[in-house]
């Protein structure tokens, strides 16, 4: 599916229509590992070995393309300083930031009510 170029107002985006751009965000930011990259993130900016040990279970290469989605959609900046070996860094941009609150409540929400999700899925599986 092409996503059309957007060109209205953002008020006037259809976020419901298939080939949107706001439904194309929705599906790259809305996995594990974009939240939870962003969350790890947080104020600061963190090598990629402090990223990779910050989310437990990621691999190298789910890492690397999460990060790059990131830094496409311009949530996340890549700095590389000229050294030997080369050093890249990571930081949320201002609009990472924003985000980073909805993330941020999406947690504080999980952390509330995990006791009551666990308990109706047990009710339901039994």
């Amino acid at each position: 599916m092409v996503t059309k170029q957007f060109s209205g107002s953002p008020k006037d985006a259809d976020l419901t229509r298939a080939d949107s751009l706001a439904r194309e965000i929705f599906s790259d930011v809305a996995n594990k590992w974009a939240l939870l990259i962003i969350e790890v993130l947080g104020e600061r900016t963190l090598r990629f070995s402090e990223l990779r040990d910050g989310v437990e279970g990621i691999s190298h290469k789910m890492l690397t393309q999460n990060l790059r989605m990131l830094e496409r959609n311009g949530l996340v900046e890549r700095s590389v300083h000229p050294t030997v070996p080369p050093r890249v860094e990571y930081t949320l941009t201002e609009p990472g930031r924003a985000l980073r609150v909805t993330i941020d409540g999406l947690c504080g929400w999980t952390r509330q009510y995990l006791g009551d999700i666990e308990s109706s899925r047990r009710r339901f599986d039994a």
